[in-house]
């Protein structure tokens, strides 16, 4: 068997294979279905300092090739977290991962100081893709300055691994993760859904309660291993890839393209036993290729 192991900052991950925030529950819901402790690392859903009930049904669209989803970042909140959630999942042999996110900033410090304390939450992962309310909603991501804003204050108080979400709607990626690099983060991992909708043509309405949604799935993988590809170059810190993974073959190419380690989000619901299945693809095609380890792989696309 070939070496699967990576480091994601001072996170030691057994293998590059991780679930994306929002696609996998707290990690227990799966437990029937994978061996969680095979898993590299398990982003749970995304997290508030306050509860939110998320937006009106329906919030979820099957599309050709994909999903919309507008759930809203439901949550019970970070202290409903600590309380009830952080005592179940605490003892799974894996990296637990908090995905952190508000609506201003003091909200995103609050949040990540409270999970700062929790002794077996080695990281977490910042969503910037959320809504700033005093900024008439712009997403914190979509501009550099607005990205180390949020970055840099929620750097001042979290003192383990920092791993920064970016939206892949922008123009110009790179110069937003270099913007988070400057401002501290230990590692950026895209893409964040793309912002699509889908029409009912005979009701001529929306399918979505909020008209448009994060769009999600296989459809969007061109556009996150462009992605990834550009920001591996632009940046010295580890890049996580997520975004169309649907088997073990999109995970290489994700790091063939400059990813570290790489995220399975919508493929969860297709398939909820895929991580560990991507885990033995992973080890099969470092062996068919005689390679000892997945750091001979990393960044290793041909473009010659």
């Amino acid at each position: 068997m070939a070496n699967l192991e990576i480091n994601i900052g001072e996170l030691k991950l057994k293998n590059p294979v991780m679930t994306a925030s929002g696609t996998f529950g707290y990690g227990l819901e799966f437990s029937d279905f994978v061996n969680l402790e095979r898993i590299g690392g398990i982003i749970v859903k995304g997290t508030t300092i306050h509860k939110r009930e998320g937006n009106d049904y329906p919030r979820m669209a099957e599309t050709p090739s994909g999903m919309l989803n507008a759930v809203g970042l439901q949550n019970k909140g970070v202290i409903h977290f600590v309380n009830e959630i952080y005592p179940t999942i605490k003892d799974i042999n894996t990296n637990m991962i908090v995905n952190v996110s508000g609506s201003t900033i003091p909200e995103y410090i609050q949040t990540a100081e409270i999970i700062n304390e929790l002794t077996k939450i080695p990281a977490i992962e910042l969503n910037i893709s959320c809504p700033n309310v005093k900024h008439g909603g712009m997403a914190f991501g979509v501009l550099p300055e607005m990205a180390y804003s949020v970055v840099h204050e929620v750097r001042k108080v979290y003192k383990k691994t920092l791993i920064v979400k970016l939206s892949p709607n922008v123009t110009d990626i790179a110069s937003i993760a270099r913007s988070v690099q400057d401002a501290g983060a230990d590692s950026i991992s895209l893409i964040n859904t793309l912002l699509g909708m889908a029409i009912d043509a005979e009701s001529r309405k929306p399918l979505l309660s909020t008209v448009t949604g994060g769009l999600s799935g296989a459809a969007v993988k061109p556009i996150a291993l462009r992605m990834v590809w550009q920001v591996a170059q632009a940046v010295d810190i580890p890049v996580i890839g997520l975004g169309g993974i649907m088997n073990w073959r999109d995970a290489v190419e994700f790091i063939l393209a400059g990813a570290s380690a790489i995220q399975v989000g919508t493929a969860n619901f297709i398939d909820p036993a895929i991580t560990g299945k991507i885990v033995d693809g992973l080890d099969d095609y470092l062996d068919r290729h005689n390679f000892t380890s997945i750091h001979d792989i990393i960044g290793l696309l041909n473009c010659d």
